[in-house]
């Protein structure tokens, strides 16, 4: 009975107890309004804050936030407004409402705070049997920065409440292990940084610095570019970190390193925190003129107007998200007043701040008194100016997103949804889970003609514009947009430039040079410096033989076999070809010599043919004087076959015509010389030579040996001839067309021979040098051997170790010589005495004891 009693209290108790208590005082929103889906946001009103230091045995105060942020008034506005206007569309949930509870946090703790008080709401008891039913808002709309976003969305994401950030880009958050329900309207880090290095590629900066915040947000979002800059081929020279609450050596560090750095290009990957408190020391320091590329959170800030040294970020350069137009957003801010939101401090504190004036519910003595017909209708300021809208158009954007996820789920049908059995969710008890299954598969298109959608990440797709910062002032701040990055694009078409003039860094319109060693032009190649980045080498020129066609080449291409490289070494050429030509010079002047050879030998055969009947040319055989005239003439008219361009033909018939001319004239010469010894021994009593070596016989040796001659040259021109051909061997930078040999073997037997018929009529004449004859004709063949033998014998080394076209201008003088040597020695004599001693040419004057004519 006892036992009965006690369970019987016990259910009593039970039943009059609540099964939820908010624990701790609750944080009222600053902006509000009821509605049957409530949308959360937490905003940052005001930055800068005044901490206490924690004691851990009483609650912490409150943070005493400072100056007031009019862009994240604005943001907060933009989610009123879009609001609102779900709220009269009837097509957009149609017989539902959205409200809207919006904080405005400063400080990570009470951003945390924020995100928890609308993820278990604000009532203090909530008396029912399970904790289901708690004004748990939807969808958390925030924060502007990464980290506070991290902070928050690790911990209600764990409930899968959907977290929508219009401004946190860090990368880390596409994470969906650690942020299960986190999405974004702007693109994330991972493609600004990539984009960022291709802006430091495309203007040709390899040679740049780094600087970021000490968070999340600027080492990751930073690290990503030094990546992407290494694939770019771009070198960091310097990597440094400082926070605004760090200490303040972190900043003289980084001041230092970019004062004593060699780029001028810094890339910063940082908040508008940080960069306002850079810029101050580095103007204080006179540290000017440096380009600055920037990240999205701080180029566009209009807070940059504050910073005391906003001048030397005139010129930056970096990428934001793509500017839009929200019809009415202007009207909506420019209705902004007071009485609209009785309950908010902060819209009091703001009016006052646009005014400059008191209202009655606050203490302000410092400010005269709002007369009441304060408005914002004809105010321009950052607050009512929607001319580009980029951020703000993000947050709008993510109120659609949320409403359309919204008006999937109470448009679903019975059978068709998404969830278990096709069934769909109770209007009545949203869980936040099946509004994060539906904002995951959203898919809309704004009025504006903007798609929005996430990926598997909760990332949108991302597209940037590149603005220049060309302008600041105390008041004003002007950009521009200058180029367009589209990673929907195929990889060489992501990153396009506009026609708009770009105002560098220090209000420069020369487009800064930023590298670490200058571009080896073509005709050069790189050679990186030892322990060096790979942007510092030196330039070296190509080797012989080799050329570069590009800037920057790390290698040099050789040249094909009959092309050379240029004097700037950056393009081949067509090798200039060399052999002995008909229009140079010493061709002219060798032809020169040939043809007056040629002339001179026929002249002498005209006089000898005119003086035919006199005893000095009958008295020589005047056969074969005639034949060896006419060997001469061809001697020196194969010499020109030696000039111009060789070909087939020629090659083999400069060689074997010259072979075979000069045989015929040797053999006609040792017939002359035969004749004169056996003339002599035909006068010797009992001799009977002549008969043995008379005309028949002469002609007879003088075709047996030139057959000879000619059986060698056949010979040659069977097994192997010469043939032209293209030496590169002796000169690199030009081609020399000769004729190559074919049988080196045939060319020395016909000169062999040559020289064997030489020597042996040199050796026949000396013999008879001395013979008692009134005109011994043996004595001008010596000669004229001994000038033969001289010529060819000095021939051979010359022929050897001359270069090109001398080779065959040292033939050609090796046959003039020998042949004019052959003509002056043994016919000028006989002309002397035929023209101008004519009293000499008698058969008397022959047979008497007078003086010898000498060569």
């Amino acid at each position: 009975m006892l036992l009965l009693k006690l369970v019987f209290l016990a259910l009593l108790i039970r039943r009059g107890m609540t099964v939820c208590r908010l624990q701790g005082s609750p944080q009222p929103p600053e902006l509000t309004q009821a509605g049957d889906f409530i949308l959360g946001g937490i905003f940052t009103f005001r930055t800068g804050y005044i901490g206490s230091m924690n004691t851990f045995q009483t609650l912490p105060n409150p943070p005493t936030c400072l100056h007031i942020n009019i862009r994240e008034f604005k943001f907060s506005q933009a989610m009123i407004f879009a609001i609102k206007e779900i709220n009269q569309n009837l097509a957009i949930l149609p017989n539902h409402t959205l409200g809207y509870k919006i904080y405005n946090s400063c400080g990570m703790t009470n951003i945390i705070r924020s995100a928890i008080d609308l993820a278990s709401g604000q009532r203090e008891i909530i008396d029912e049997r399970n904790c289901t039913k708690a004004d748990t808002a939807q969808a958390v709309l925030g924060h502007s920065a990464s980290s506070p976003t991290m902070g928050f969305a690790r911990i209600i994401g764990r409930f899968q409440i959907p977290v929508l950030s219009h401004f946190a880009t860090c990368a880390c958050l596409s994470d969906r292990e650690e942020f299960p329900s986190f999405f974004r309207t702007i693109p994330s880090d991972h493609y600004q940084s990539r984009a960022l290095a291709k802006l430091v590629k495309h203007f040709g900066w390899s040679w740049v610095g780094a600087i970021s915040n000490k968070n999340e947000y600027g080492i990751n979002g930073i690290a990503t570019f030094i990546q992407s800059a290494q694939e770019e081929e771009v070198c960091i020279e310097y990597y440094r970190a400082f926070e605004q609450g760090g200490p303040l050596r972190e900043l003289t560090n980084v001041v230092e390193t970019v004062k004593y750095s060699t780029s001028k290009v810094i890339v910063a990957f940082m908040s508008h925190r940080e960069i306002k408190l850079l810029a101050k020391e580095l103007y204080r320091q006179n540290i000017t003129g440096l380009q600055w590329v920037g990240s999205d959170a701080w180029i566009t800030d209009h807070s940059l107007t504050d910073s005391e040294g906003h001048s030397i970020l005139v010129g930056s350069l970096g990428f934001v998200v793509s500017q839009a137009k929200i019809p009415g957003l202007e009207e909506h801010l420019r209705q902004l007043h007071p009485s609209l939101f009785p309950y908010s401090q902060f819209v009091r504190d703001f009016w006052e701040y646009m005014f400059d004036c008191a209202l009655n519910e606050t203490s302000n003595t410092q400010r005269k008194p709002c007369n009441g017909s304060e408005s914002l209708q004809n105010v321009e300021s950052y607050f009512t100016d929607v001319s580009r809208l980029r951020f703000t158009n993000n947050v709008y954007k993510s109120v659609y997103a949320v409403a359309h996820a919204l008006h999937d789920l109470v448009t679903c049908e019975e059978g068709k949804g998404p969830f278990n059995s096709g069934s769909c969710a109770d209007t009545k008890h949203v869980q936040p889970w099946q509004v994060l299954h539906y904002l995951q598969n959203v898919k809309f298109t704004t009025s504006q003609g903007e798609r929005v959608t996430f990926d598997q990440n909760g990332d949108p797709p991302a597209r940037y514009e590149l603005i220049n910062l060309q302008h600041v002032t105390s008041e004003t701040m002007h950009v521009a947009t200058v180029g367009v990055f589209d990673a929907t694009l195929p990889q060489d078409h992501q990153f396009v430039m506009n026609d708009v003039k770009i105002v560098w860094g220090g209000g420069s319109y020369t487009v800064p040079v930023s590298v670490c060693s200058e571009s080896c032009p073509p005709g050069k190649r790189k050679v990186l410096q030892k322990r060096k980045p790979v942007c510092c080498y030196d330039c070296i020129p190509c080797a012989e033989g080799e050329i570069s066609n590009i800037t920057d080449s790390l290698e040099c291409l050789k040249c094909p076999i009959d092309y050379w490289p240029n004097t700037r070494g950056d393009m081949c050429i067509l090798k200039a070809t060399e052999f002995l030509s008909y229009a140079e010079i010493m061709g002219i002047i060798l032809t020169f010599f040939c043809l007056m050879g040629a002339i001179l030998t026929a002249m002498i055969a005209l006089v000898f043919f005119h003086f035919r009947e006199t005893p000095i040319v009958r008295a020589n055989n005047s056969e074969l004087s005639f034949l060896l005239l006419f060997s001469l003439s061809l001697c020196f008219l194969c010499s020109l076959t030696f000039i111009g361009q060789p070909s087939d033909w020629s090659c083999m018939l400069r060689h074997t015509a010259f072979g075979i001319t000069f045989v015929l004239c040797i053999s006609c010469v040792l017939g002359k010389t035969i004749v004169v010894l056996m003339a002599f021994k035909a006068t010797l009593p009992g001799s009977n030579v002549m008969k043995w070596f008379g005309p028949a016989q002469q002609k007879l040796s003088v075709l047996a040996f030139t057959f000879i001659q000619v059986v060698i040259c056949i010979l040659w021109l069977t097994i192997n001839p010469p043939f032209p051909y293209k030496n590169m061997n002796y000169y690199k930078e030009k081609i020399i067309l000769e004729c190559a040999l074919g049988s080196p073997v045939g060319f020395w037997a016909v000169l062999g021979y040559i020289g064997l018929l030489a020597v042996l009529c040199f050796f026949l004449a000396f013999l008879a040098r001395k013979l008692p004859d009134n005109f011994n004709e043996a004595k001008f063949i010596t000669f004229s051997m001994l000038i033969f033998c001289a010529v060819w014998i000095t021939f051979i080394p010359a022929y050897v170790s001359s270069p090109g076209k001398f080779t065959v201008a040292v033939e050609i003088f090796a046959i003039l010589a020998s042949s004019y040597g052959l003509l002056f020695c043994i016919f000028i004599p006989k002309c002397y005495v035929i023209l101008l001693r004519p009293e000499q040419n008698t058969k008397k004057h022959l047979m008497g004891k007078t003086k010898d004519i000498h060569c």
